[in-house]
């Protein structure tokens, strides 16, 4: 990251660039895309590897993957249920490991945030509705439909109820999305911004080292923050998925 002439160009970092060239009118390929199957190949490397051995005292790579495995199967268990929470288990795993490694590859040098992008961070939470809304009908039929008004309520609030209750129900996937690409985003300006004021401040001659300490100092500051930005989205993101099925299964 560097500046460019005396301005900052905070937003460029997440423009998408053709890595095998353009197909027709689109992008292609990108890097974005790249990082996408980056991040499916550490995955499924740490699963693969971590726990060909099956050892009864796990080294680092085994230790990691059951750690990562366990988390999820003990958070999707306390939300929707220790029986009914088993089969998504797999489902909340693939989409917390994915989101997490994700957000982690893009702090390192050079690399792109995919998660950053509000296009990628959509198709995951529409995935997690079409999940839900299709577990839903699934188990409970038109049954599910009485989620959208509470059994009791007098009826003359359904004018208003119902309205208030499917545009809730239809805010989950926008409301997914934009939160982890909004945080992912602020954080990579935030970094691009100090990175570019450093280099403006080193070349205000002898006494420019010394002034840039600061945006330093506040920049490593911010990796630290952005480390435990990544690992918290990624939670947050698994958790309200775990909540939505909660829903789908018990209808409360």
């Amino acid at each position: 990251m560097a500046a460019e002439g005396k301005t900052i160009d905070a937003l460029g970092q997440f423009e998408l660039v053709p890595v095998l060239g353009r197909v027709g009118a689109s992008v292609g390929f990108t890097q974005s895309n790249a990082h996408m199957l980056l991040a499916v190949g550490i995955i499924t490397a740490l699963m693969m590897y971590g726990m060909a051995r099956r050892a009864v005292v796990p080294g680092r790579l085994q230790s990691l993957a059951e750690m990562i495995y366990e988390f999820i199967d003990d958070l999707v268990g306390n939300q929707v249920g220790r029986h009914e929470g088993k089969r998504f288990v797999p489902f909340v795993f693939a989409l917390f490991s994915f989101i997490l490694v994700g957000n982690l590859l893009g702090l390192l040098p050079y690399a792109f945030t995919f998660t950053s992008h509000i296009a990628v961070t959509f198709a995951l939470a529409f995935i997690v509705f079409v999940l839900i809304t299709v577990v839903a009908f699934a188990l409970h039929g038109r049954k599910f439909l009485g989620y959208f008004f509470p059994e009791g309520a007098p009826l003359w609030l359904a004018p208003i109820i119902i309205p208030v209750e499917v545009i809730s129900y239809l805010s989950r996937p926008v409301s997914l999305s934009i939160r982890l690409f909004a945080n992912m985003t602020a954080g990579h300006v935030l970094l691009k911004v100090f990175a570019t004021f450093i280099v403006l401040l080193g070349g205000l001659g002898a006494v420019g080292p010394f002034i840039a300490v600061l945006p330093l100092a506040t920049n490593v500051a911010i990796v630290g923050f952005e480390i435990l930005v990544a690992l918290l989205q990624a939670y947050v993101f698994a958790i309200l998925t775990s909540i939505y099925l909660h829903d789908a299964v018990h209808l409360h």
